[in-house]
């Protein structure tokens, strides 16, 4: 049993100076090196001719008995495959191939790999690159693959090509090439923080949950259009709060006033997107997971509490005053009027956010306790 060395080749040089294909033996295919070098001195078709040569020498030092041939193609037409596959059933009829070692020079040589192992078992394939070029064309088939993605080439040469575009533009209307390229970087930076943080990923989401969620009619659509308008409005009057203290007040008390009107809104904006998910658990499976029914108690709980900071800090400022507590009357028992202020406030609005917190829990565990034990009972 022999190994079969085989050089692929896929171009007219070789098949025309050959004449009759496969070439076999290592005299035949000295000759044709001396050929094909002269025919063309800076084809790297000589280098996988040599490469096959030096192979077959290693395998009989080992002790094998190697046979070497060349195939050849002539372009890359499926009728140049299949007389690849005639040249390689030709060689295996004729003699007793155990296995074999392909030899390429490109990847194109590489494809039809799988014409060679179809018929005899291929132990190793050894590509042959010319050193001098070899980062050429690593790079040459790198691009080449980057242009075969059509995800890659939308992906990164639109943008860049959009970018382009657009600096000649900015140039004549801007009349300034400075303000040209740093207005490209900030739509460039903000073209990358886009893909890299998933946000287009996060969009096609949102509008397929929204989408569905029309379609099948579900309340949380509409409570999160409301809630939506909520949050909007608790930005909009956290910012008129914090807008005078921002050229007066430190940075940390401009904050806490943002955080103080506008915790509120967002608190009821949470609510009203976490009450309209929970009603539509409950038509969609007649009960509500524990997770659902805990979160409206997690978003007051954390919006007392943060209420409380605020004050705090905007206490200690000046900015607001303390609590004051007018003086009620329940009848007979009545309550003089008093003042929370200080540690005191953010005492009571912490122990406030842990009570809340604590009953989201209580009340999480009882839901999901009767929950189990309908779905025992049903089962039984």
């Amino acid at each position: 049993m022999s190994t079969l060395v085989v050089c692929i080749d896929r171009g007219e040089t070789v098949a025309d100076i050959a004449g009759e294909l496969p070439v076999v033996g290592e005299r035949a295919v000295r000759s044709l090196v001396t050929d094909v070098g002269l025919a063309d001195p800076e084809s790297s078709r000589v280098n996988c001719l040599l490469e096959g040569l030096r192979l077959a020498g290693e395998l009989r030092d080992s002790g094998a008995e190697p046979v070497v041939a060349v195939v050849s193609g002539v372009d890359d037409s499926v009728d140049a495959d299949r007389d690849l596959a005639r040249q390689i059933e030709r060689l295996l009829a004729d003699r007793s191939i155990e296995s074999a070692v392909v030899v390429t020079d490109s990847t194109a040589e590489e494809r039809v790999v799988h014409v060679v192992e179809s018929r005899v078992r291929v132990d190793a394939v050894s590509r042959v690159v010319v050193r001098q070029a070899r980062d050429l064309e690593s790079a040459y088939y790198l691009l080449k693959q980057f242009l075969a993605n059509e995800e890659l080439r939308q992906t990164v040469l639109v943008p860049i090509g959009v970018a382009l575009l657009a600096v000649p533009v900015l140039v004549v209307f801007a009349q300034s090439l400075r303000a040209a390229v740093a207005a490209v970087a900030a739509l460039t930076g903000l073209f990358v923080l886009y893909k890299g943080l998933g946000v287009d990923d996060a969009l096609a989401a949102l509008t397929g949950g929204v989408r569905d969620g029309l379609y099948t009619g579900r309340l949380s659509v509409v409570t999160g259009v409301i809630a939506g308008g909520f949050a909007l409005v608790g930005l909009v009057v956290g910012i008129i709060s914090a807008s005078p203290l921002a050229g007066e007040a430190s940075a940390l008390v401009t904050v806490m006033a943002f955080l103080f009107d506008s915790v509120p809104w967002l608190t009821t904006a949470g609510l009203t997107a976490s009450t309209g998910r929970a009603i539509d658990e409950w038509l969609h499976s007649s009960r509500v997971g524990n997770a659902t029914l805990n979160l409206p108690f997690v978003l007051a709980a954390v919006g007392l509490v943060v209420r409380g900071f605020g004050a705090y800090f905007l206490e200690r400022a000046g900015i607001i005053d303390p609590l004051r507590m007018p003086a009620t009357s329940l009848g007979v028992v009545s309550i003089r009027g008093f003042t929370i202020g200080g540690d005191a406030r953010l005492v009571a609005f912490v122990i406030a956010g842990v009570f809340v917190s604590l009953l989201g829990v209580v009340v999480a565990m009882r839901m999901g306790e009767s929950s189990a034990d309908e779905r025992t009972e049903s089962i039984d």
